[in-house]
């Protein structure tokens, strides 16, 4: 047993949002270290059965409902008409559902099939770019988002994705899909035990998080519902579930569809057996990817510095790894309290490679602008030595097109890296780009018996990204031990996760705490009757457009001081560790 899934250990927070013991020192460690303690965190996710009561990715329960979901997916391939597969979730899950029921579109195009996958995420296809909190915990919308993407359908498969099953957002969708079951079978894919589900009530909505799961355990038994909640550990970085989370959520849908479109185009049958090849053929990407810690510890280290000197990481990449470079820079803001433009992502092709339903959203602001003359044109002109470029690519993209992006790029600066996927044995001549770049990690695959090789660059891709933009961040200062430090209140997941926060690393009574957190919210020393009897919904209001939040919350409480000296004291030392370290260190 692993000392996190002790009854005793953190017994009052649920498995997503427990602090990782491997990684309580992550904020000192260097970048050779950070991405050997990010390798150990996720092999968790490969543990096998372990006896204790957390399910696992490879345990019975969890394979045999995912081959029962496989099935469904295959019938509703032989049979498109009227059928559809929602893919559904609230910021990285919902990001991920867009780029799996997209990938998998395209493949059902290149055979000339109806297209069966769309996808939902909250606050629209704005929130594939920047963070859009609000919406999650809004589950009316949450159904009228469903109800008009599956208007006039007559099967609908809903996966509704929540790594801490707790977004209303989904909650809803899936209560809905309760409430219609004439047209709809629901998925719950999430990584936390049924028991932990949000239990908090939502206002204006009769349900809780945990009733819906409740109700769906007992449709479970005659398979009109599913559950899908291995457990893969706590996180990294403390409830930061784009990591761990978001590489399960994508393994876990991609091995289910892949098992699927086999059955329904090869006559493979998605057996326990077929599951269990997919899931270790994932398992092998990851340890293949992590045998370059070295080179990804490169990338760290430069990210890192460029962000320490106020300057910008920005990735340019091709095909899906770019998207998940989108999606990795789009993350960095509610996580880490990050500044637009610290980590940006681009794609060849913008909008129309992207093919997302709403189209191009560029005239929305310059965060929406996502293509590489976006980046040619408005950002490259504002760079120099002290900023970093990384090139994403594979064998499969126009390697001329890379090798006059990089031109353009040298042009202007040195500091260019660069992410390669290739297949093994086929060495295409990358020098003339490799002496462009001053590092390249070159990954090279053996061809899969199991699942798809464009599946394995990306995971590889998102795990590299992930490495870069939170080993960046923890160079920065952002982190504190394995916490999100400087994280935004922007919803009520966030609001709870930051009182929590401040109650540990200060060690005062829960009620003190949110009483400090309120203070530095409405910027006030005292607070009136209406701010201490508000609903969180009005405190969220508030605070969704403050910064340091936490930290300024964190250094009153630790000294006693007024929230202004608190901000001259975090404008003294910027890195926010190294206040709140030295604070904690005076007491």
């Amino acid at each position: 047993m692993l000392e996190w899934e002790s009854s005793d250990y953190e017994p009052s927070l649920p498995v997503s949002e427990k602090s990782n013991p491997l990684t309580r020192d992550i904020d000192r460690a260097s970048p050779s270290h950070i991405v050997r303690m990010l390798q150990n965190c996720d092999a968790e996710m490969f543990r096998k059965e372990t006896g204790s009561t957390y399910l696992t990715l490879f345990c019975d329960k969890v394979v045999k409902t995912m081959v029962d979901v496989a099935e469904i997916v295959e019938l509703i391939l032989k049979e498109p008409k009227d059928s559809l597969v929602v893919l559904s979730g609230c910021g990285t899950s919902g990001r991920l559902a867009f780029l799996v029921a997209s990938g998998f579109n395209r493949a059902l195009r290149k055979m000339n099939h109806s297209e069966v996958y769309a996808y939902i995420i909250a606050g629209g296809d704005r929130a594939l770019f920047s963070s859009q909190e609000a919406p999650e915990d809004d589950p009316h919308l949450g159904m009228s988002c469903l109800k008009k993407v599956c208007e006039e359908k007559k099967r609908v498969l809903f996966i509704g994705i929540s790594c801490g099953l707790s977004a209303p957002f989904v909650a809803g969708q899936l209560e809905f899909c309760l409430r219609h079951p004439e047209v709809f079978t629901p998925v719950l894919v999430g990584f936390n035990p049924a028991h932990q589900a949000r239990n908090e009530p939502t206002p204006n909505w009769t349900f809780t998080f945990l009733s819906v799961v409740q109700r769906m355990q007992v449709l479970a038994n005659s398979r009109k519902a599913f559950l899908i909640n291995p457990s893969v550990g706590p996180e990294a970085i403390s409830g930061s579930s784009r990591m761990k989370g978001g590489s399960a959520t994508k393994m876990l849908l991609e091995v289910i569809l892949c098992s699927a479109h086999a059955a329904a185009f090869s006559s493979a049958a998605p057996t326990h057996q077929v599951i269990l090849q997919h899931l270790e053929a994932f398992e092998k990407t990851v340890e293949v990817t992590y045998a370059q810690s070295t080179a990804i510890a490169v990338l760290v280290a430069t990210a890192g510095q460029s962000l320490l000197r106020e300057k910008r990481v920005c990735y340019l990449g091709w095909g899906s790894p770019a998207v998940l470079g989108l999606i990795d820079a789009s993350e960095c803001e509610p996580t880490f309290g990050a500044a637009y433009g610290d980590i940006q992502a681009f794609i060849s092709g913008g909008y129309r490679a992207l093919n997302n339903a709403e189209g191009s959203i560029a005239l929305l602001g310059p965060q929406f602008c996502i293509a590489h003359e976006d980046f040619l044109l408005h950002v490259l002109p504002t760079l120099d030595e002290q900023d970093t470029v990384i090139l994403i690519y594979t064998q499969t993209d126009n390697i001329t097109e890379v090798m006059n992006v990089a031109y353009r790029v040298r042009e202007k600066m040195s500091n260019l890296h660069a992410i390669y996927h290739q297949a093994d044995g086929d060495d295409d001549d990358q020098d003339d780009i490799n002496r462009l770049c001053m590092s390249t990690l070159t990954f090279s695959w053996p061809l899969p018996s199991s699942g798809s090789l464009q599946h394995m660059w990306e995971l590889s891709t998102k795990l590299v990204l992930n490495a870069v933009s939170t080993g960046a961040h923890i160079l920065k200062g952002k982190v504190f031990h394995n916490y999100m430090i400087d994280v935004q209140v922007t919803n009520s997941k966030l609001y709870r996760r930051a009182t929590c926060l401040i109650q540990k690393l200060s060690g005062h009574p829960e009620a003190q705490c949110e009483a400090a957190l309120l203070k530095a919210i409405y910027q006030v020393d005292h607070l009136t009757e209406d701010m201490t009897s508000g609903h969180m919904a009005t405190h969220i209001a508030n605070g969704r457009e403050r910064t340091k939040v936490v930290p300024l919350t964190l250094v009153s409480l630790l000294t006693g001081c007024s929230l202004e000296d608190a901000s001259s004291h975090l404008d003294l030392q910027p890195i926010i560790r190294k206040a709140v370290e030295a604070l904690m260190f005076k007491m």
